[in-house]
């Protein structure tokens, strides 16, 4: 299973990459901001495996290619800012529903931007998992586009250039990280579900003991 979709992957990814070169990376960046669906680490870092290790050419082009993919991150970021911007809570409560997506954190980020501003949109873009989605309570807190634009494209453009240098390092070692994964694979499954089940317990428990006070509350009140 782990090998036809790893033959997969890197099928595609050369096909890409081999006719379009840099301007695929851009585009899949962008994809991948303004969906989320495809990993930006894979796409990254085989970028600096196929596009400039394996090509031989010098390891500075790696700060010409994170300007690629940090572009097109910008731009698939923008389009989610500005579904969120024009199509308000609604809209986004509609998507949360659709991907499963809990709307109290989205409302979390929200504040969380209203009270930080440019700095959780910049941090935010370091964090795997976040950044694709820190895009969404921008522009429901209704960020000034250039604002968040400047943030966005610093932030991609700092994680785009490290995971292409990643690339451009290790990708040589692919098939040896390959068998190590394969060997891995399945503890590195199960620790995954051991964290989302406990995060899944954490929330679960924080929500009873909210609800449990919210009587207790009210009857001192009273």
């Amino acid at each position: 299973m782990f090998d036809q979709i790893e033959t997969f992957v890197l099928s595609t990814l050369q096909t890409i990459f081999d006719q379009f070169g840099w301007a695929g990376v851009f585009g899949l960046m962008a994809f991948e901001n303004a969906t989320g669906i495809t990993p930006s680490e894979i796409i990254l870092a085989f970028a600096g495996w196929m596009l400039i290790e394996r090509h031989g050419i010098h390891p500075g082009y790696i700060l010409l290619g994170g300007l690629y993919a940090g572009l097109g991150s910008a731009l698939g970021a923008s389009i989610t800012y500005w579904v969120a911007r024009m199509g308000g809570r609604p809209v986004i409560d509609k998507f949360a529903g659709w991907f499963r997506l809990d709307a109290s954190h989205i409302a979390h980020a929200e504040e969380q931007v209203h009270k930080f501003g440019l700095g959780t949109i910049l941090i935010g873009r370091l964090i795997p998992g976040v950044r694709t989605l820190i895009s969404i309570p921008a522009g429901l807190a209704r960020i000034p586009f250039p604002k968040f634009l400047a943030a966005t494209f610093v932030g991609t453009y700092v994680w785009c250039t490290l995971l292409i240098g990643v690339g451009y390092l290790l990708g040589r070692e692919w098939m040896l990280i390959s068998h190590y994964l394969k060997q891995f694979l399945p503890f590195i499954l199960a620790g995954g579900a051991l964290v989302m089940l406990a995060y899944a317990l954490f929330i679960y428990r924080a929500q009873v003991a909210a609800f449990l006070s919210g009587p207790r509350k009210e009857m001192d009140v009273e």
